[in-house]
């Protein structure tokens, strides 16, 4: 009993370590809100010598014409039809190749599985010229497009496992029930695969969240930036004389909606995960 104890202890000693090296970060971040140029970069100490919120509402303003508030809910436009679009669309079709059975099944599996093992450098400029032909760009619908048409196949594989987790028995009781495909999805499995579900969620929104690069090659006005491209916007436009704390403040409060989302649906996601990885 004693040797469990004393091994429950060491176990708890390093996940707390580890715990606190991986949280730092995010203390040091806010911590650095409150210090100036110079004290970022003469001191090493963590707390700031005094705490005033001028980074705050300096950097808010952003450039000057567009507030953060703008470039928020820029971010919202775009983040939150997109997750929703992808989570409808990539349950749709895990569905369909999880519970039924049609020609080529296979090999439009493999297929979408491929598309993995494509690099986005390769599909880059070909996903743009198409896209500026259709008139979309400097608009959110070069995201939500491909999250209409479920173009992320992990997140399709990801439900699909976890789908296969879940007795077709339930599937057959509702058709004896006299139910139709589209009821017993809506009905049945998509209550069970609620864990899958928050996992797309999740994903998805911290892609979409921090995405900078797709960002930065569809959307060219400054009305229609979203926080990544805002804050090197801030950057760029202060030269070398760049308030580094307002930049980390805006920073800070970008990272506010998607650590609560995580917080409050790490639960789901866990089990998603862990689910999805083990059944099949």
């Amino acid at each position: 009993m004693m040797r469990v104890k004393k091994n429950d202890i060491i176990a708890y000693v390093i996940l707390i370590v580890m715990g606190v090296a991986m949280i730092y970060p995010l203390f040091w971040l806010f911590f650095a809100t409150f210090k100036d140029n110079q004290e970022l970069f003469g001191k090493m100490s963590l707390l700031p010598e005094k705490f005033s919120s001028i980074a705050y509402k300096n950097g808010w303003k952003g450039s000057g014409q567009f507030t953060y508030l703008t470039f928020y809910l820029n971010t919202f436009k775009l983040v939150v039809p997109t997750v929703l679009l992808t989570a409808l669309s990539t349950g749709i079709v895990a569905y369909g190749f999880g519970r039924f059975k049609f020609p080529f099944k296979k090999i439009l599996f493999a297929l979408m599985i491929s598309t993995l093992m494509l690099p986005d450098a390769v599909i880059m400029i070909p996903r743009y010229v198409v896209f500026n032909k259709f008139g979309w760009v400097d608009t959110y619908l070069p995201f939500w497009a491909p999250a209409v048409l479920a173009c992320y196949p992990f997140l399709i594989f990801m439900q699909i496992q976890f789908l296969r987790g879940i007795p077709k028995e339930l599937d057959e009781s509702a058709y004896m029930d006299g139910c139709n495909p589209f009821v017993v999805y809506v009905k049945i499995l998509a209550p069970l695969l609620k864990p899958s579900v928050f996992s797309v969620i999740i994903f998805q929104t911290l892609w979409r969240w921090n995405d900078y690069f797709n960002n930065l090659v569809y959307i060219s006005s400054v009305k229609n930036y979203t926080l990544s491209l805002a804050l090197k916007m801030s950057i760029d436009s202060q030269g070398s004389s760049t308030p580094w704390n307002q930049v980390l403040a805006m920073s800070f409060v970008s990272l506010i909606p998607p650590i609560l989302l995580y917080f409050f649906a790490q639960k789901y996601f866990v089990e998603g995960i862990t689910a999805g990885g083990i059944k099949g």
